[in-house]
């Protein structure tokens, strides 16, 4: 967010107390802008099948699905060799809801299948780990904490050598952990964290295990004692830094895995105060040189389908950790000033398919040029701001925050000032102020006064374009901010017009 400190113009004191009152109000609405950023809960569950398998219709029936389950739980109580067979038909019949919860209140069900998940048998021990991966995706509440028998097992598996069988685990153990704050203290007591760190680290060149990691820490990550009870185990771990190994999609597994770890540091940064470890692991520079990346793959058509779900997550990393980075350390933290073209691509290439995400990367662009001279006249020199100009005419909030980008450019030099009026910056600010928009109105009054002040021949040339009786209107059909703004701005233009009479005369 901008912020405009108290400059001394020729308006004298009543100039700084409106300087004054813009930095406070900008400061306020970069704190509220922050915490929009934090996501809202998106725990979900999620079954892993097998290739034979297609995603199995969910009923309520109570009868069929739960006789077949206890008449399977009777057979398998009675060692034999079909008791593969048995566990493989009980795991499809455990995708029945009401079957589940028959399941579950049989008389040691539960210790039947943890004595199958930790026998001799490995294919029985497959099974029963299905049976526990359909039962975790239940949507009863009571059906996770039922399988607390298993996750020690569950914990320790992680580290075998069979990757079907550790991704079985982790989706397991994924789905059971949001909803019960029993099953979390149990896991977390158990060693989740720990296990999960070790198992990315052995299964690094893994991908699919990778992506059930990530996806089982993102599920402990959401969770709403995660700030007091998880996340500072997860920063003592080396976690954060195999998540940002991650960062670098496979041309030939795809974006997944590098999703759900841009996911999980996203959930991780925006959940603390104090960035400084993430900063220095180099999380801001890693994830900006992905969006460089990416940013130049969209700028040359290369844009593949499920782009966006990483780029999202990447963005609300970089963005919020700009705003906890030290001004001074922004050139070496983000790598090169190319990330504000590659930022002003990805606006490009997603305004009109999915503004949300337009206006995502405006936000960044915004906390990027808020205190950094360097990445504002990259826009001047890299010759984005023309672009950036393009993007008033849209709603959505994009016009709002282009707008907070332009003022951060014409806030650092009277040199920017002049070079944005020559863009064209004038007009366009003429068509905004006629906009039925007040945040719209409000921030181009402001991007005008900077612009006015900064120079004669562009407080002449905003004349000339019929700015004043924009300004007039304004001042006399509306109220508040607004108005107060528009009369300050015809109060400068009169005082400069008297003076340079003034001097005439003399």
């Amino acid at each position: 967010m901008w912020r405009l400190n108290k400059v001394r113009h020729k308006a004298g004191r009543q100039q700084g107390d409106s300087l004054e009152e813009l930095r406070l109000k900008r400061r306020e609405q970069e704190r509220a802008l922050r915490q929009a950023r934090r996501d809202r809960q998106l725990v979900s569950k999620r079954l892993l099948l097998t290739e034979d398998e297609e995603q199995p219709e969910v009923t309520m029936d109570t009868t069929p699905g739960g006789q077949d389950v206890v008449n399977l739980f009777h057979k398998l109580q009675h060692s034999g060799p079909e008791k593969e067979a048995h566990l493989k038909a009980l795991s499809k019949a455990l995708r029945d809801p009401s079957a589940q919860l028959t399941f579950i209140k049989q008389e040691n069900s539960m210790h039947l299948l943890v004595g199958l998940l930790t026998g001799s048998n490995a294919q029985c021990r497959l099974q029963a780990v299905r049976c526990l991966h359909e039962l975790s995706h239940s949507p009863h509440t009571e059906v996770a904490p039922a399988c607390l028998p298993a996750t020690p097992y569950l914990l320790t598996y992680l580290s075998g050598p069979s990757t079907k069988f550790t991704e079985l685990c982790l989706y397991t153990l994924g789905n059971i952990c949001p909803e019960s704050e029993v099953v979390r203290e149990k896991l977390l007591a158990q060693g989740i964290i720990p296990a999960l760190a070790t198992c990315m680290e052995n299964q690094r060149h893994n991908l699919a295990v990778v992506e059930a990691v990530g996806f089982t820490l993102s599920q402990l990550l959401q969770t709403k004692d995660a700030v007091e009870k998880i996340i500072p185990m997860v920063l003592a771990s080396n976690l954060p830094s195999h998540l940002l190994s991650v960062l670098t999609p496979d041309p030939k597994f795809g974006l997944a895995p590098a999703i759900e770890c841009a996911w999980c540091l996203h959930y991780l940064i925006c959940s603390i105060e104090d960035t400084r470890e993430l900063l220095a692991v180099g999380a801001l520079l890693q994830c900006s040189s992905l969006l460089v990346s990416l940013g130049g793959a969209v700028a040359e058509g290369n844009k593949d389908d499920g782009m966006e779900l990483l780029v999202y997550p990447l963005l609300r990393c970089v963005g919020n950790l700009l705003s906890s980075c030290p001004a001074e350390d922004l050139g070496t933290q983000t790598g090169d000033v190319h990330l504000v073209a590659a930022l002003c691509a990805l606006i490009r290439a997603y305004l009109h398919t999915q503004p949300a995400l337009a206006r995502e990367t405006a936000w960044v662009l915004n906390n990027l040029t808020a205190h950094s001279d360097e990445f504002c006249s990259a826009l001047l020199t890299l010759n984005l701001v023309p672009g950036l100009i393009q993007l008033l005419p849209f709603s959505q909030g994009i016009n709002t925050m282009t707008l907070r980008v332009l003022a951060n450019i014409a806030y650092k030099k009277k040199e920017f000032c002049l070079r944005l009026a020559q863009l064209g910056l004038l007009s366009a600010l003429c068509a905004t102020l006629k906009m039925a928009d007040q945040e719209v109105v409000t921030l181009s009054l402001d991007v005008l006064f900077m612009l006015v002040v900064s120079g004669e021949q562009v407080s002449e040339e905003f004349v000339r374009q019929d700015g004043l009786s924009l300004l007039e209107a304004i001042q006399y059909n509306s109220e508040g901010e607004m108005r107060r703004r528009a009369t300050y701005l015809l109060e400068q233009r009169l005082l400069s017009h008297q003076q340079d009479l003034t001097a005439t005369l003399s």
